[in-house]
């Protein structure tokens, strides 16, 4: 994948400026500080560094005139004759040819390491929320799975129970149990073809207040006597809504 903001990655705004002023700075005076001790040998070294540092935390163009600002700074004060500049001599062209080139030659390593690392950064991201983006796909489909095998096993327990059933009612999934007596008018109740046998008042207590396990409803038998059934009532979770189906045992 083509990245075109890996260059991108050295901070924006004053702050980098002042920073990179600072390092010339100091470096300045480490040099200075360390002048009568070194004398003329290495004198961009100091500024070598302070240009390497620049670049690694704040980016190509402070690094760069780091480096041209030392290069004045290291011939103008630590090159003999110190303090002016009358010809230019064998020590001026070793600098003028050592320090840019091995400066430029850091700079440019530390430059591509950090784009290679910016670019892995932003694929990092980029890799991340797409990831994100299978997981939620998956999550929807497993989902959308899950309710569709659930209407297919409440639609297989209707067919299989259709003789057996009592009422199918809606499940008030807010609160999480069936819809109270004040919800009649909002819950759906469909009648099975045995609710005809139960008896009127556990018919109305099982509609009134439905959880799914066991209930026990009278039914009429052949003597004309009520006779209490265990009856099973399952919760059914679909795309349409939660249903509970109440059946005879």
């Amino acid at each position: 994948m083509y990245i075109r903001n890996s260059q991108r990655w050295a901070p924006r705004g004053r702050r980098r400026w002042l920073i990179a002023a600072a390092a010339l700075i100091i470096a300045a005076l480490v040099r200075t500080l360390l002048h009568p001790l070194l004398g003329p040998i290495m004198p961009g070294t100091a500024f070598l560094i302070a240009a390497v540092l620049v670049e690694y935390y704040c980016g190509l163009a402070p690094a760069a005139c780091v480096m041209l600002i030392g290069l004045g700074l290291a011939d103008f004060l630590f090159v003999p004759p110190y303090g002016r500049i009358e010809e230019i001599d064998r020590a001026d062209i070793t600098l003028l040819v050592s320090y840019p080139l091995i400066t430029i030659v850091l700079i440019a390593l530390i430059e591509r390491l950090k784009r290679t690392q910016y670019r892995s950064q932003l694929l990092a991201g980029v890799a991340q929320s797409r990831y994100e983006m299978l997981l939620r796909h998956e999550n929807e489909r497993l989902i959308n799975r899950r309710a569709t095998e659930e209407m297919g096993r409440m639609m297989k327990h209707i067919s299989e129970h259709n003789r057996s059933l009592i009422l199918i009612k809606t499940l008030d999934t807010v609160s999480g149990t069936s819809s109270r007596k004040a919800d009649t008018r909002s819950a759906s109740i469909t009648y099975g073809v045995k609710h005809r046998e139960a008896h009127d008042e556990d018919l109305a207590r099982v509609s009134d207040a439905l959880l799914p396990g066991s209930h026990n409803i009278r039914f009429q038998s052949a003597e004309r006597n009520w006779q209490p059934v265990e009856c099973v009532c399952e919760r059914f979770a679909t795309p349409t809504g939660d249903f509970l189906i109440l059946r005879a045992a």
